[in-house]
């Protein structure tokens, strides 16, 4: 079992659709101390963790990445005790359909819809959650309205690659986790990371702990699209076990050529194989980090992810570790 897979067991696993990101903070959290100075929480939740530089003129570097999930909300209980809902984040219908989801009590239950309409015609409202109950009394039991729910799916390894529900993006963490763990005791310049909230409803939690830092450069660290599917709608120069993505620009940013031009440098000085990314549809945090305040150098590693928003994600473990010895070398070098 590769430590990707053992960190994503565990952070998978732990609760937290955004706005609700506190188990998952307490799971990084206690990881973290372990290679960091001193680690706050920021008013809206995000976990901003520092590493202290020793360099007489040292700058200051932040990695981020988010650690929210997309969902769903509870939002009416009928008679019969069947849960409407709505999405916490980016939902495709066809990814719901007869799929368990886990709220934050322990309650399960199985997302279904409305047999009489034809799949075509199926939009999230005539979805439905059923707890397995028969009266809104009993379902009110054990959910109420404005209870979040997330996915409940195994997560597993298989032949090099890692699946399963919220790689993104618990990955995305687990390799900036793994990445502090390969940094040296002593460091020259000020190392701050960041494991932002609220992400999947519109990059909220970002551009606060960005300003809080204020860094010299930044770099985001999420999942991508990935181009080598059959009959993919559209190309895409990224594939999975090819390497981590350096981001180019996505349709929220152009990201910084220094910053870019510092991941490729990294990246050859230790030899790490890398791909480039260019994402036509979604942004991630590197268009916060990049705005913040009077604005930042910003750029992204991307691990390119398969399935993206469904139950069962896939990545390649190769993918995660480059990402991680791509983080630790940009970090430290000259």
């Amino acid at each position: 079992m590769s430590e990707a897979f053992e960190l994503f067991e565990t952070l998978g696993g732990a609760f937290g659709p955004s706005g609700r990101e506190e188990d998952v903070r307490e799971v990084i959290a206690a990881y973290a101390a372990e290679y960091c100075d001193d680690l706050t929480t920021d008013t809206l939740g995000s976990l901003i963790c520092r590493k202290k530089g020793t360099g007489e003129h040292k700058k200051k570097l932040l990695v981020a990445a988010h650690m929210d999930s997309i969902g769903v909300v509870a939002t009416f209980i009928d008679e019969h005790g069947f849960i409407r809902f709505a999405p916490v984040g980016g939902l495709s219908v066809g990814d719901l359909l007869n799929i368990p989801v886990r709220f934050a009590n322990g309650t399960r239950g199985v997302i279904s819809y409305e047999e009489k309409t034809a799949l075509k015609d199926l939009t999230i409202e005539r979805l439905f959650i059923d707890v397995g109950v028969t009266s809104r009394a009993d379902a009110e039991a054990c959910v109420r309205v404005g209870d979040f729910a997330v996915f409940d799916g195994a997560r597993f390894e298989q032949n090099g690659v890692l699946c399963g529900p919220y790689l993104d993006n618990r990955i995305g963490c687990a390799a900036v986790l793994m990445a502090m763990k390969m940094l040296p005791e002593t460091v020259e310049n000020d190392l701050y990371f960041a494991f932002t909230v609220q992400e999947e409803v519109g990059l909220r939690g970002s551009g606060p702990a960005a300003f809080a830092v204020a860094p010299d450069a930044a770099v985001a660290v999420d999942v991508t699209d990935t181009g080598d599917l059959p009959e993919q709608k559209y190309p895409m120069a990224c594939a999975l076990g090819k390497g981590p993505a350096i981001k180019l620009m996505d349709s929220s940013v152009i990201c910084s050529p220094a910053v870019t031009a510092a991941l490729e440098r990294a990246a050859a000085e230790a030899g790490i194989a890398v791909q480039h990314e260019i994402l036509r549809f979604g942004g991630t945090d590197t268009a916060m980090l990049q705005k913040t305040a009077m604005g930042a150098p910003a750029g992204a590693v991307s691990i390119p992810t398969r399935y993206i928003h469904s139950p069962s994600e896939l990545c390649a473990v190769s993918d995660v570790e480059g990402a991680a010895r791509l983080l630790a070398h940009f970090l430290t070098q000259d």
